[in-house]
C-alpha cells in the first residue's frame, strides 16, 4: 500500500485565504448606492479569489467573509454586519457568492484556466448568484411590502448590474490570469 496523502493545512494556504477574504471585505466597502442594492466590487473580489486560489480555497474565502459578517463585523456593504444584514433584501446575493464561487471554480477546473474560460465560469456562477439573490429579494420584499413579480425583482436586482458585473468578472479573469502566471498557490 502507498503512503497516506499529507492533508496538513499549510501556512501559505491560510494566509492566501485570509488575504482574499480581506480583499472581499475591502471591495464590499467600495460601493455606489443605487436603489436597495448598491454596486460594489464584491463580485470582482469573489471571482478573483476563485480565479487565483481555485474552487476550494476561493470558496473558503467567501464563506469566511460571510461568517465574519454574521458574527457582527462590519464587512458587508455600507459597513453593515450581523446576521440581520443577511435577512435584508441583499442577503441572498451575499449568500449567492458561495454558489458563484463553487460553480465558477468547478467550471474553471474542468475546462482550462485561461481568461475566456474563466470569464465563462465566472458568468455561469454569477447567473446562479443572481437567481439565489433574486429569489431571496422577492421573498423579503413580499414579506415587507407587497406582492411583486419575478420580472420586477429582476429589473431592480439584476438588470442594472449586468454590465458592471460583466466588466468586473472580465477584470477578475485578467487579474487572476496574471497572478496565476507569477505565483503558485
Amino acid at each position: 500500500m502507498g503512503e497516506p496523502e499529507n492533508k496538513k493545512i499549510k501556512a501559505v494556504d491560510i494566509a492566501s485565504v485570509a488575504m482574499m477574504t480581506a480583499l472581499i471585505v475591502i471591495c464590499s466597502w467600495i460601493c455606489i448606492p443605487i436603489g436597495n442594492i448598491p454596486i460594489t466590487l464584491q463580485t470582482f473580489a469573489v471571482c478573483a479569489s476563485v480565479g487565483i486560489l481555485g474552487r476550494k480555497k476561493g470558496t473558503i474565502a467567501v464563506v469566511v467573509y460571510i461568517i465574519l459578517g454574521i458574527v457582527g463585523l462590519p464587512v458587508f456593504s455600507f459597513f453593515k454586519g450581523g446576521i440581520g444584514a443577511l435577512f435584508g433584501v441583499t442577503g441572498g446575493y451575499v449568500i449567492g457568492f458561495i454558489f458563484l464561487a463553487i460553480i465558477a471554480g468547478f467550471i474553471i477546473e474542468k475546462l482550462r484556466k485561461n481568461i475566456p474560460f474563466m470569464i465563462f465560469g465566472f458568468f455561469s456562477g454569477l447567473v446562479c448568484c443572481y437567481f439565489v439573490g433574486s429569489l431571496w429579494f422577492l421573498f423579503v420584499y413580499m414579506k415587507e411590502a407587497e406582492t411583486a413579480g419575478f420580472l420586477t425583482v429582476m429589473s431592480v436586482g439584476v438588470f442594472p448590474y449586468i454590465i458592471p458585473d460583466v466588466i468586473k468578472i472580465t477584470l477578475a479573469a485578467v487579474v487572476s490570469g496574471a497572478v496565476r502566471k507569477r505565483i503558485k498557490l
